[in-house]
């Protein structure tokens, strides 16, 4: 049975080629009169990306500062930074060119510009943003969705805590989508973007908390253009047509769209990633990629119809008469497709060799994240989460 929801969408997008050249108009739009710059690493420099989005702001007369260094698994002390600066330049708009680590800084220091006190206690929970400055995006990597998403996901390097906090106060004012821009990317950071958009439709996919029709087909016709268009890219890396049809699919696998109807989604596989984020700075999708065939495993006979629809709808699995039979080929698939497109399948090809002591620690933090328990398709508490990573080795 449908669950009652509400759906919130108000970012603009503005897709496809010369989209970046409309950036004064829609930071106009937003009310922002002067702007930080905000990027990652010297590529978007070495593009000229930067240099366009400077000159698109001149010819609009907006003042702006820059800041660059945001690294993938987004830091904190850069938020502090960005903060700071802000204050000190006066910039009262953030627009962020890159990615979902860019993006999530931006919106950290967005919330720290119009709250009171330490923003990282928003991403503690311990307190709830008021408000919020508003966040721009000129959008270059395809992953995390978090140029429409209410979402924002931070690192805090003195503890090695990876946290979220989700408001829709600070969903993007608008996103510039220019395919472009994502065809020199390594093929790696390519193929984890379309690992990471696939598990934000997947997180929603696998529940036990009620569904629709139309959202479950919503779902599963995303997840099978992903899995085409993956493919595609990995032979052909500038092949336009593919890079849009994945870039879109990146924002509407994280907007709310393919939740409509269930109770939230699971998520376990992210929480059970943010810690090994956290501890080891491992690239986001990839680490997703290393966890989920072990979180399948452990979870499917909970939620075995969805696992036996996934199969055959999704990845194109013949139902073997035997649900658990089926159920079980559809995550073998999984990971042959992740193979495929060279992801790992667990954390041993993601380049990691946890202890026991560590695995033990990601567990505990992961329960502490979670509030004790996490999950939709089977709840986890701390000692399933172990044994998931325990599995994942």
């Amino acid at each position: 049975m449908a669950n009652n929801f509400e759906y919130y969408a108000p970012t603009k997008v503005v897709f496809g080629k010369g989209a970046e050249q409309q950036v004064g108009r829609l930071v106009k739009e937003a009310g922002g009169t002067k702007v930080l710059i905000h990027y990652g690493g010297k590529s978007a420099v070495r593009s000229g990306l930067i240099d366009c989005m400077k000159a698109e702001l001149d010819k609009a007369e907006i003042p702006y500062v820059e800041l660059g260094g945001v690294v993938p698994n987004p830091l904190l002390s850069k938020v502090y930074e960005g903060i700071e600066l802000c204050r000190a330049e006066g910039a009262d708009f953030i627009l962020a060119v890159g990615g979902g680590s860019v993006i999530d800084s931006s919106k950290a220091i967005a919330y720290g510009l119009a709250n009171e006190g330490d923003v990282w206690d928003l991403y503690e929970h311990t307190k709830t943003a008021a408000a919020c400055r508003p966040v721009g995006v000129v959008l270059t990597i395809a992953a995390a969705g978090s140029e429409t998403s209410n979402s924002s996901v931070i690192t805090n390097e003195e503890n090695g805590k990876k946290r979220s906090y989700n408001d829709d106060i600070a969903r993007p004012k608008f996103a510039i989508m220019n395919p472009e821009f994502t065809m020199t990317l390594p093929d790696y950071q390519t193929q984890s973007g379309c690992t990471d958009m696939m598990m934000h439709t997947m997180e929603r996919y696998f529940t036990n908390g009620g569904n629709m029709e139309i959202t479950d087909s919503i779902a599963e016709g995303l997840l099978r253009t992903v899995k085409k268009n993956a493919v595609i890219l990995h032979q052909d890396p500038e092949n336009y047509e593919a890079r849009a049809e994945v870039m879109w699919a990146g924002s509407l696998a994280h907007n709310g769209l393919t939740g409509c109807g269930n109770d939230g989604g699971d998520f376990s596989s992210h929480m059970l990633e943010h810690e090994m984020g956290g501890m080891f700075n491992v690239t986001h999708g990839a680490g997703l990629a290393a966890i989920w065939g072990s979180w399948a495993r452990y979870v499917y006979k909970d939620c075995l119809h969805r696992f036996v629809r996934y199969a055959v709808n999704v990845m194109e699995v013949e139902h073997t008469g035997n649900d658990e039979e089926t159920a079980l080929k559809g995550i073998e698939a999984m990971e042959e497709f992740y193979r495929s497109i060279g992801m790992p399948v667990n954390m041993r090809e993601l380049g990691i060799e946890p202890t026991d002591e560590q695995i033990h620690e990601m567990a505990v933090r992961c329960a502490v994240a979670c509030g004790g328990k996490k999950g939709s398709a089977k709840v986890l508490y701390e000692e399933d989460m172990e044994k998931i990573y325990r599995m994942a080795r």
